[in-house]
């Protein structure tokens, strides 16, 4: 049995103070100059798992494990020495023990009391299991992370590294702690970093490291490699400290280089190609001309002119994407008026009475290649054939090739002022070869066509649009 404490071992006699010791949220013990406790709370009582009156006048020994127990009283005696409020074990790890023995790490605040017949010590005791486990937590996840995990404190200085990083620096964990961060940094950039860093710890939030720039770090061998960087500031009971994940993206920039340069090859490529298409379809359009010259019959020399036309509008798209080295799209309209003066050029008897206007929307509209021949095709068979019937006994008028926008919708249409389509026409039972594949042209499309007159014929298709751009100035 422990001789209980007498009330002059604690003269204090204020009530308040007993009442802010009792419901305070710490386990809190009073012990006199002889280590006995005198005073105890609830929360002590619950952290220690003793009853309050076997806590009383106890040695406060019993509180710490037996390991640990026969220093203490020289740091009890160290205390009163120089009293004064402070933690206990600053850069220890403490550890309190229990009513069965078990072992717990705490936090320990002491601040000295004259209670008037001597210098007694309040200790404010914390059961941190949780945080330590939190802590350790952590710790593994850094650990075991797949990137060279590196924390730094507020004053630029590592405080945690894990063995990735070890790996990718080439330095020992123990050369690491402790040191300045710019260490990791080549040394013509170790200047520019410390400034940068200030900034981050003024401004604290998580982003990537150098943005819009490229970073490097440093090995232990003085090497040098690119890396990327994301910064995460993380709220600690020392301040601010920062968490650093580096990627070593070496092989990600050799990589992008091999694809780049792949892509260049490529580029090459297709530009010859398209350039090499264009130069055979041109030629294929020069024999057709030649063939046309040397024939007798009228009609021979008409159709070879039409099939010459249509070559020149497909030669016109790799033209096209050659010029502009683009080779995903074309701009539709800048194909309609260049095709409009190829068929002008194609009808130069014609050109004094009959004129092509072509009319656009404000905003350009991309086709890719697979859909820009099949439209090319559909306006030379269609102002083909306004040339040829829509203006007979020598009747002058205008050709129009329209481009718009239409609820979300491309509509192309051609038209003519002149003498329209017969009465009885019917596109189902059309025997031309042109207006046939225009019929077919628009399925390709997956198109709407319709056929019509309005002061002279109109045909109009209606098609799936594609990404509006605007042209650059």
């Amino acid at each position: 049995m422990h001789e209980s404490p007498r009330a002059t071992d604690f003269p204090i006699g204020e009530d308040i103070f007993r009442r802010v010791v009792e419901w305070a949220p710490a386990a809190m013990i009073v012990v006199n100059r002889q280590g006995r406790i005198v005073l105890t709370n609830a929360q002590a009582e619950r952290v220690f798992g003793y009853p309050r009156d076997e806590l009383l006048g106890a040695q406060v020994e019993s509180l710490i494990p037996e390991t640990l127990a026969g220093k203490h009283p020289e740091y009890r005696q160290s205390f009163h020495a120089a009293p004064e409020p402070r933690a206990m074990g600053s850069g220890r790890d403490l550890y309190a023990r229990r009513k069965d023995g078990s072992q717990f790490p705490v936090e320990i605040g002491l601040t000295p009391i004259d209670s008037g017949s001597g210098v007694m010590v309040l200790a404010a005791i914390v059961d941190i299991t949780e945080r330590k486990r939190l802590e350790e937590r952590f710790r593994r996840v850094v650990e075991y992370a797949p990137s060279a995990m590196v924390m730094i404190d507020g004053k630029g200085r590592i405080v945690l590294v894990n063995e990735q990083t070890e790996q990718l620096f080439a330095y020992p964990r123990s050369e690491l702690i402790g040191q300045a961060v710019e260490m990791l940094v080549p040394e013509r950039l170790r200047g520019e970093h410390v400034h940068f860093r200030s900034g981050f710890l003024g401004v604290p939030q998580a982003r990537p490291m150098g943005i819009g720039r490229d970073l490097y770090a440093r090995r232990a061998d003085g090497t040098e490699f690119p890396v990327e960087i994301g910064l995460n500031p993380m709220e600690t009971e020392e301040g601010i400290m920062v968490l650093a994940s580096i990627v070593d993206i070496t092989e990600r920039q050799r990589a992008q280089q091999k694809l780049e340069k792949t892509l260049k090859e490529k580029t090459v490529l297709l530009n010859e190609v398209h350039h090499r298409v264009k130069n055979n379809l041109q030629i294929i359009s020069s024999l057709l001309n030649l063939q046309a010259t040397h024939a007798a019959d009228s009609g021979l020399r008409s159709i070879l002119a039409e099939s010459q036309n249509r070559v020149r509008a497909m030669a016109l798209t790799h033209q096209l994407l050659f010029e502009r080295k683009d080779y995903s799209r074309i701009d539709l309209g800048e194909y309609l008026e260049r095709l409009a003066q190829l068929l002008v050029s194609s009808y130069r008897q014609e050109n004094s009475r009959i004129s092509i206007r072509v009319t656009l929307p404000d905003e350009p509209q991309f086709l890719d290649i697979e859909r820009a021949i099949p439209c090319g095709l559909v306006v030379n068979e269609l102002v083909t054939n306004a040339f040829k019937h829509a203006f007979p006994d020598e009747r002058s008028g205008e050709v129009l090739v329209e481009l718009s926008v239409m609820n979300g919708d491309l509509q192309l249409v051609v038209a003519d002022d002149g003498v329209g389509l017969p009465d009885a026409f019917d596109l189902s039972h059309v025997k031309s070869l042109g207006l046939q594949l225009v019929s077919v042209l628009a399925d390709q499309l997956g198109a709407v066509f319709t056929v019509g007159n309005n002061r002279g014929a109109r045909f109009s298709l209606r098609f799936q649009r594609v990404t509006t751009m605007r042209k650059s100035s």
